[in-house]
């Protein structure tokens, strides 16, 4: 079984990582949780997960009211995994919080706030239960994933989002309503693809969704 790592954050439960293991052992991958760096030289790609704000000082921005409390050692660790994994050119899957370290990683900014919180962070009894619509760009790696679809339904649960695209970042999906950015990716690379909902919670019940975790481990076998 190929295996990937992950970093999961002082903060977080003993069951959180339980989401993203379930999804990856349904294609063939073991999450392998991590505490510093550098990666071990068997971990086949980078798995960043869900979880709480990166720190605004990341980029030159000072903290406002609604921004969580940071957690600098983990945004320091998965800041050195990701440059690693790019330097390597392993696959990269990004995920909520992971999509946003990424951007941030790349040079780019966050929206501390988003105005349209109330759309974007719904917290359902049922975390897979799809909330809002996303618009696939097409041409990018996730149309490629996608297939036919160009829109898919997704579960939302984040506050933040990307203001400032990272360099080297492409858009490949957004929000039709209110254009906040929903995933992105690195052209350039083999595979480093970034979503800002939960597709963990979905890709048992949602066929769409178990495509991109199908893509990531493609992704690994061919590295």
């Amino acid at each position: 079984m190929k295996s990937v790592v992950t970093v999961s954050g002082s903060s977080a439960s003993a069951d959180y990582p339980r989401p993203y293991q379930e999804a990856l052992r349904a294609v063939g991958i073991e999450l392998v949780p991590v505490t510093a760096e550098p990666m071990p030289s068997d971990a086949g790609g980078l798995l960043l997960m869900g979880g709480s704000d990166v720190n605004p000082r990341r980029y030159g921005e000072a903290r406002v009211g609604d921004t969580e409390e940071a957690d600098d050692a983990r945004d320091e660790l998965e800041s050195a995994l990701i440059e690693e994994a790019l330097a390597r050119d392993l696959p990269l899957l990004a995920i909520c919080r992971g999509l946003q370290i990424l951007n941030v990683q790349q040079g780019g900014t966050l929206i501390q706030h988003l105005p349209t919180t109330a759309r974007h962070r719904q917290r359902t009894e049922n975390k897979g239960t799809p909330v809002h619509r996303v618009e696939i760009v097409p041409g990018t790696a996730l149309a490629a994933i996608a297939g036919g679809s160009t829109q898919w339904d997704v579960n939302s649960r984040h506050h933040q989002a990307i203001d400032r695209l990272g360099e080297g970042l492409r858009i490949s999906a957004r929000d039709p309503e209110d254009g906040t950015i929903e995933a992105v990716e690195r052209p350039d690379k083999h595979f480093v693809i970034g979503v800002q909902w939960h597709p963990e919670n979905m890709s048992a019940a949602d066929p769409c969704q178990a495509r991109l975790f199908q893509a990531f481990a493609d992704a690994l076998k061919r590295s």
